[in-house]
């Protein structure tokens, strides 16, 4: 009979450790542990790492087209398997992943699943994916190291001994960024979230089942000191969390940051007097996925009917109410930590506090601004009018559906607005349109009513993983 309770394990690129420290991961309702996860140190990782070379030779023994295949058929162990769940005898289904992450993340199970057929979508997709991140490149070039199309030779090796992740618990699609990787031939060493360790457990058992080699793949919770060595010592990382966690890796190529994307809308002059006809697309841009998303909305920018545009915006979201996580139409995510409800709520109060802006919301929300049912904590849809571009409120992120409203003349937009993951510019002006285009601080550009949340798997919002992972030589070959 299983333990009462799952263990989820050190994976040592591929073997099974169970450390003497231990965290506890539980429902953020009630409190109740749901697994214990085994953590180390940076020690163990430098150890690991030293040997990594083994991991990507087990890769190496495969063709991309063979790790592709493999790839899809991990999609679909991952979406409607039964798979291991830690070393001591459980197993999860799909049903018993869904309620796990939404016991311990806050996101209700609609949410979940959605989150679960993204990652899916990817995995199975995945040959499309990487044509379109290596611009039509034969594959077969990388199993041999060089070969010639369109008349051109070609080399490549790869950037790394392996890719570092320090993952979040806010989204479980995250993880989609990571899996080209394996078809890439290049191993992966986690740092799960700490409420979210789930998802990349599952994928790995995913993976694994499939035929993938298990040495391929390192989870490792640790402390700031391991997720340092992650990050510094396998060549190639990603890093998620906010900007203070972030920046102090701004300058290294070498890690690419995922962080606050302050996407937003932008109306121009042409279109401004048409502000009902796209309420609806900008509405779901700031709350779906609880609002939890880099590319959520968290600014509307417009030349004027800033104050009926907020107001439309706040009696669309603002009677929003948390809901039972089993229930088909939720809309908010709970919070693992109710510190950080507290946090944000905090921020938005003292924000409000110098003039230049209202929280719109307040007129229909009926009700506090975090609110608790069922002992979780949520913080319920927030839409403030701001003056000027300069006000605090008005170009932040929230891991809440949240969203500024601003005015700021056309002239004046690419001025104002700073970095932007996703820009969804709602604007026929071909002048206009040419200078949102140039500007180099919009990663992602949506010309027309299109949500900021709508991504595409071959035009990566963030950042090019086969480029990341592989890079091109010259190289002559005399025999």
């Amino acid at each position: 009979m299983p333990d009462a309770i799952p263990h989820l394990p050190v994976l040592r690129l591929g073997r099974s450790y169970e450390s003497l420290e231990k965290s506890e991961v539980r429902d953020h309702r009630s409190g109740e542990v749901l697994a214990v996860v085994s953590t180390v140190n940076g020690g163990i990782l430098k150890r690991d790492l030293a040997r990594i070379a083994a991991s990507r030779a087990a890769l190496n023994r495969f063709t991309v087209a063979q790790l592709v295949a493999l790839s899809a058929k991990a999609g679909e162990l991952f979406l409607n398997g039964t798979l291991p769940f830690g070393d001591r005898g459980h197993t999860q289904s799909p049903a018993d992943y869904v309620s796990t992450l939404s016991r311990t993340s806050g996101l209700p199970h609609v949410m979940v699943r959605r989150n679960m057929a993204k990652i899916h979508y990817a995995l199975t997709h995945l040959d499309e994916i990487l044509n379109g991140l290596s611009r039509g490149l034969d594959f077969s070039i990388l199993d041999r190291g060089f070969g010639e199309q369109f008349g051109t030779k070609l080399a490549f090796c790869p950037t790394s001994v392996a890719l570092g992740l320090v993952m979040p618990s806010n989204s479980p699609a995250v993880n989609s960024l990571w899996l080209p990787a394996i078809a890439l031939k290049t191993p992966v060493v986690i740092k799960p979230g700490k409420e979210e360790p789930w998802t990349p457990y599952r994928l790995i058992q995913a993976f694994v089942a499939a035929g993938v080699p298990a040495e391929a793949f390192g989870f490792y919770a640790t402390d700031h000191e391991g997720a340092a060595t992650i990050l510094n010592t396998c060549g190639r990382a990603l890093i998620f969390g906010d900007k203070s966690t972030t920046q102090q890796y701004a300058a290294n190529p070498a890690i690419q940051i995922h962080g606050p994307g302050w996407s937003k809308f932008v109306i121009g002059e042409d279109c401004i007097d048409r502000w009902p006809e796209f309420i609806d697309v900008i509405a779901g841009a700031i709350s779906d996925n609880g609002g939890r998303s880099c590319i959520n909305a968290s600014a509307v920018v417009v030349p004027r009917h800033a104050e009926e545009i907020a107001d439309a915006l706040a009696k669309k979201l603002g009677p929003i109410v948390p809901t039972a996580p089993d229930d088909e139409n939720a809309r908010l995510s709970g919070f693992a930590n109710p510190k950080m409800a507290d946090f944000i709520n905090g921020q938005i109060e003292d924000g409000l506090k110098i003039p230049g802006a209202e929280d719109v919301t307040a007129r229909y929300r009926g009700g506090p601004r975090k609110a608790v049912l069922d002992g979780g904590t949520y913080m319920r849809p927030t839409i403030v009018r701001c003056d000027s571009f300069s006000h605090p409120l008005a170009n932040r992120e929230f891991l809440c559906p949240y969203a500024s409203v601003v005015t700021v003349p056309q002239s004046e937009v690419l001025d104002r607005i700073g970095y932007t993951l996703a820009c969804s510019a709602i604007t026929k002006d071909p002048e206009f349109i040419a200078r949102l285009e140039a500007f180099p601080e919009i990663e992602r550009l949506n010309i027309g009513p299109v949500s900021t949340m709508k991504i595409s798997w071959d035009q990566p919002h963030e950042g090019n993983m086969f480029e990341f992972l592989w890079k091109r030589r010259s190289i002559e070959r005399a025999w």
